[in-house]
């Protein structure tokens, strides 16, 4: 007789697996119609067709086709690089850590670096993109207030929404300006120079 409670972590791991290779060949059927035909031109019937899923099942992992080309997923901000943070690291200088976490984020996303690439090209070419991916930033602003917040505590010398602000605008513009280069280069490139013309801007 099988233990059951053995048996259902692996049965979880086996379905989120499966969850994220059907989300994964959504992304990636989107992202070869549009690349084709552009987004105006691709349905989402056409995009279950072409991943081979049905339609209600499409809905079950994206609002639109708009953020199946984004490829945008639940935000795992419970990762390893969020606790360091939240633990006052990677090096206790709050600006620098500050670059560690989005750096984190955009470096290794849950679809992977190859098709987040693909994603910012497209949406390169697609001023709705852009704007439909910021306000997905948005939704989460939240999540970041009470990270920051796990990190700071109530008593700290700053506002968690102040530095929660910080943090997204940080993830905003190192997306709009890896948008603007095509989605080439590295993140962490990108990264970098926003914070360095933050810093410019600040002490000026």
């Amino acid at each position: 007789m099988q233990n059951s409670a053995i048996d259902e972590p692996a049965a979880l791991g086996l379905r989120e697996r499966k969850k994220r290779a059907r989300r994964e060949a959504l992304i990636d059927a989107t992202h070869r119609l549009v690349a084709e035909h552009g987004l105006d031109a691709v349905t989402v019937d056409a995009i279950c067709e072409e991943a081979g899923v049905s339609v209600r099942t499409f809905f079950n992992y994206f609002e639109t086709k708009d953020d199946a080309v984004l490829g945008h997923t639940p935000w795992p901000l419970e990762s390893a690089a969020a606790d360091v943070f939240a633990a006052g690291g990677p090096t206790g200088h709050l600006m620098l850590d500050l670059q560690a976490l989005v750096s984190s984020f955009l470096s290794d996303p849950p679809i992977g670096r190859e098709r987040l690439a693909r994603a910012i090209e497209l949406a390169a070419k697609e001023p709705r993109l852009v704007a439909r991916h910021l306000a997905w930033f948005e939704q989460h602003k939240g999540q970041l207030s009470a990270l920051v917040e796990r990190r700071l505590g109530q008593d700290g010398p700053h506002s968690p929404e102040m530095v929660g602000a910080v943090l997204l605008f940080l993830t905003h513009a190192t997306f709009l300006r890896w948008d603007a280069a095509g989605g080439h280069g590295d993140a962490d490139e990108h990264l970098a120079s926003v914070v360095s013309e933050l810093r410019s801007i600040l002490s000026d």
